[in-house]
């Protein structure tokens, strides 16, 4: 009787269920929205992680320059400087499926306004901040946040790190990319191996592998394996932040010594390398109006610079921002002044070759 009841009931009541057109409608445009990102990003990914984030100017492809007025302005990052911030996310073991996991490396890359150089900033995974989410957390822990809450996804990982980090360091992030070890390793294959400059011996605690002090050229799963490393290096994931900005450098050089950036078979290789192992946000800077502004830069020799932070903390392995220069050093960045900053502090300076 109960049963009949219910069925009664709902045929009562059907004809004033709404209709799920509107609503399949709008997921559906949704879906495409974050399709058509995520393909556009795909094209685009190694242009901007190789130019925008390294700040590669390319002589050769330079045309004419037109007149100042006929340049798309470039909105300024965080004031009237026309500074720009660009944000790399790396990841480890974070292929186009889950688990996800923390976010292993984190740099900002700042262009000054005077282009003069890029300055690329390591900011420590264990570096603690506040987590929406989580609340005092580490660093690394943003990215596993956003990525996996409500539902695994590359792109709120950022976005929460992107936050996060804008709110830590008080500059806007005009720009950024999520790159897996996968894309990386992928990349690497393409251009050949990269070579990088180490100053010290490195040991591999997942391989066999020994990397000795000085340069040499990695093929992909030495550049993945090694950039994993921080276990037996005496400033553990410090020194793995540091190898991150060699590797970088040195994949620079490659990408500039084979011409790929002015031989379209070779850029068309490289920008679909990477595969699904490269996200890229532009929402905030146009890779358009990015791209013009990169033949500006007097160098293309990018400044390692390491975050001044405290020692390790007792028991829970959190780094503190340096009560006293960390501040001054994002008060650098968010002026524009991080020229000063490095000539002041060349401690915190580190050799990418």
């Amino acid at each position: 009787m109960i049963e009949d009841d219910l069925r009664a009931a709902f045929v009562r009541h059907e004809p004033m269920t709404p209709s799920t057109g509107p609503l399949r409608a709008a997921i559906d445009r949704l879906a495409a929205t974050r399709r058509r990102r995520r393909q556009r990003f795909q094209a685009a990914g190694v242009t901007l992680a190789l130019l925008a984030a390294l700040g590669v100017g390319v002589p050769q492809l330079r045309p004419e320059r037109p007149a100042e007025d006929s340049l798309p302005s470039v909105q300024p990052a965080d004031s009237q400087s026309g500074a720009l911030n660009v944000l790399l996310v790396g990841v480890d073991g974070f292929g186009a499926k889950p688990p996800y996991r923390l976010a292993d490396s984190i740099l900002l890359v700042h262009i000054p306004a005077d282009r003069s150089r890029p300055y690329l900033i390591s900011l420590p995974r264990d570096l603690e901040v506040s987590v929406p989410g989580r609340g005092t957390d580490k660093l690394s822990s943003a990215f596993f946040t956003g990525a996996t809450e409500p539902q695994p996804d590359l792109d709120p990982g950022y976005d929460l790190t992107r936050r996060v980090v804008a709110d830590l360091t008080g500059v806007r992030v005009d720009a950024g990319a999520v790159l897996t070890f996968t894309g990386l390793r992928r990349i690497t294959e393409a251009v050949d191996g990269v070579e990088v400059c180490l100053p010290n011996e490195v040991r591999s605690s997942h391989s066999r592998r020994v990397f000795p002090a000085g340069c040499q050229r990695l093929d992909g799963a030495a550049s993945v394996d090694l950039l994993r490393q921080r276990r037996y290096l005496p400033d553990g994931a410090f020194d793995r932040d540091r190898n991150a900005q060699r590797y970088v450098a040195g994949l620079i050089r490659r990408a500039v010594a084979q011409d790929v950036l002015s031989n379209p078979v070779r850029l068309t290789a490289l920008l679909s390398a990477a595969g699904e192992g490269l996200t890229v946000d532009d929402d905030g800077l146009p890779l358009t109006k990015l791209l013009r502004v990169l033949p500006e830069l007097k160098s293309v020799d990018p400044v390692g610079l390491s975050l001044p932070v405290g020692p390790l903390t007792d028991n829970v392995q959190r780094v503190r921002l340096d009560p006293k220069q960390g501040p001054a050093f994002f008060a650098a960045l968010g002026e524009d002044r991080l020229a000063q900053w490095v000539a002041q502090h060349p401690e915190q300076v580190n050799a990418v070759r």
